[in-house]
């Protein structure tokens, strides 16, 4: 058979097929919405939590139990621009509970004796670390107590005629080398997760239904009976099968865009940028991933009998690939060169690299290419070397 009769029953096979995906509007229906809603109600969810936590840091707030006894610490307080709250004498139950979103400050009675001895006296800051909005307050009332430590420890150098500065005989000035999306991507760093996931469901039910379904509704077998290779076959429902999964992929990344118009955290909306430049970088990263997931599903349903069974055998594959990106958030900042060729885990890192802002070398790129075409010729040999041999069991 000549390559324009091949490429030929290739084209007709994928028009075929995409017009069989087009028609079922429900499944259609059931992947474009996760796909546009997931990831925007993520982004808004975490923007969310980031505003309640810039709100709270604005109201400049401290509940304390005892404060009566420490009218300097109070003073101190106050002068940092704190109001002091008495807190509520349920507070360990209710900090258990997640009903407290602050931690709460014990003064003990003898402070200011104490502290006018020159004893230290102890305070006690009671937090709960599951109760994750408490915990969070924590830091900054640590540091306004040291504060108050370090300014006392200056008065009585001076009552002395000692200086203050012996206490700080360094300074040290931090500098930043991130960039505003760098350090916006520790906060979304969610969100390359979010778009392999769209890919594997936009692929699977279409790979699926193409090999297991249409051999169990018995359509499969009046196919193969054309005059037409067995590859031209399978590379035309493969097309279909990876340009869904690019479509849901695309869908996906798109949504980001409106999205980042209702982000609640004012830091969070100034570093996240996603427009039209990122949209691309996206497409051209998972277009290799579409390809690749689309064969690699048709390959492991091609081997069972049932749309079910075949739900079940892709299972595994759909575990792994999704799964990969943890490799990269249970270890930031370990990124290896080998990462860049393990499907999935791959395409997380450069789109991670897209979030940063960071321009994404061929020497990137080319991994998740190369791996890509390696699993996709095997695969599509593979299915259709048994294709036949589906339809006749």
């Amino acid at each position: 058979m000549s390559t324009p009769s091949l490429m030929n029953h290739v084209v007709i096979v994928f028009l075929k097929e995409l017009v069989d995906a087009l028609r079922d509007r429900r499944t259609l229906l059931r992947l474009a919405v996760p796909a546009l809603l997931a990831g925007p109600l993520m982004l808004m969810l975490m923007s969310g939590l980031i505003a309640q936590f810039e709100t709270r840091a604005e109201q400049r707030e401290v509940l304390v139990q005892g404060m009566q006894h420490a009218p300097t610490l109070r003073n101190y307080f106050e002068r940092q621009n704190y109001t002091v709250k008495e807190a509520p004498a349920d507070y360990e139950v209710r900090l258990r509970d997640g009903k407290l979103a602050d931690p709460v400050l014990l003064v003990p009675a003898d402070f200011e004796d104490k502290l006018a001895r020159a004893e230290g006296p102890e305070l006690e800051l009671v937090t709960d670390s599951a109760n994750q909005r408490a915990n969070v307050g924590a830091g900054p009332i640590s540091r306004l107590v040291e504060g108050f430590g370090r300014e006392r420890a200056g008065l009585h150098l001076m009552l002395r005629g000692i200086s203050p500065e012996l206490l700080k005989p360094v300074d040290l000035n931090e500098r930043d080398l991130a960039s505003p999306g760098a350090r916006a991507s520790r906060i979304t760093v969610m969100i390359p997760m979010f778009v392999i996931m769209a890919v594997l469901y936009g692929c699977l039910t279409a790979a699926l239904d193409s090999t297991s379904g249409e051999r169990e509704r018995g359509s499969l077998e009046p196919l193969l009976m054309n005059p037409a290779k067995p590859l031209g076959i399978v590379s035309g429902k493969w097309l279909a099968v990876a340009l869904l999964g690019a479509g849901v992929a695309g869908l996906c990344s798109l949504s980001f865009m409106p999205a980042q118009l209702l982000l609640r955290s004012d830091a969070l909306a100034a570093m996240f940028r996603f427009g039209w430049g990122e949209v691309a970088s996206f497409a051209l990263i998972l277009l290799p991933l579409c390809a690749a997931l689309g064969a690699v599903l048709m390959a492991v349903a091609i081997r069972t009998k049932t749309f079910k069974e075949a739900q079940a055998s892709a299972t595994l594959a759909m575990t792994l690939v999704g799964l990969a990106p943890m490799v990269s958030i249970m270890n930031p900042g370990g990124d290896a060169p080998w990462q860049l060729w393990i499907p999935g885990l791959g395409q997380n890192q450069l789109m991670l690299l897209v979030l940063k802002g960071e321009p994404i070398t061929l020497l990137q790129w080319g991994p998740a290419v190369l791996t890509a075409a390696v699993l996709t010729s095997a695969c599509l040999v593979y299915v259709a070397r048994h294709m036949r041999e589906a339809v006749s069991r």
